[in-house]
């Protein structure tokens, strides 16, 4: 079997697509909470948040790093699978109300060495909030593989 020569157009180098967006209710901070057991005050204390520098209950990051991927992964192709996340940070707090969205790069693109047909495919992805602010920038990692080649190898 070959290799993967040319990536699908939505997997080279400079490709941009911007998600859909989505409000991020009390409820969402509250399951998350409750899945990951982050009860932090700021998160879910309304008089404690009010008295921190947000003066209102935040968001956990890794809710809207996860509502974010969820974004993205509504207008993606089949055929691939995270492989990890470089370089995460939460730039700026995200609100009850709040709506984010994701504009999404591909910045690289190429044939993975160490596994024949696959393709390692790195998406800078920025989350924006209703008023185009920066509230999460992260390099999102993923494994493509090529139909065929994957079918060979559980063979």
């Amino acid at each position: 079997m070959s290799e993967i020569s040319e990536p699908p157009p939505h997997d080279m180098v400079g490709y941009t697509f911007v998600t859909r967006g989505r409000t991020i209710s009390e409820s969402d901070i509250i399951f998350h909470a409750g899945q990951t057991g982050d009860l932090y005050p700021l998160h879910l204390d309304a008089e404690e948040a009010k008295a921190s520098p947000f003066g209102q209950r935040i968001a956990h990051g890794t809710l809207i790093l996860s509502i974010a991927m969820g974004l993205k992964f509504d207008m993606s192709s089949t055929g691939r699978i995270s492989y990890g996340y470089d370089r995460v940070r939460f730039v700026k707090p995200v609100f009850i109300g709040d709506t984010v969205r994701a504009r999404v790069t591909v910045v690289q693109s190429e044939l993975e060495e160490r596994k024949l047909g696959y393709r390692r495919i790195v998406e800078r992805t920025e989350v924006l909030n209703q008023q185009d602010e920066l509230v999460i920038a992260v390099d999102h990692i993923l494994m493509r593989w090529e139909p065929n080649r994957a079918a060979a190898d559980r063979q």
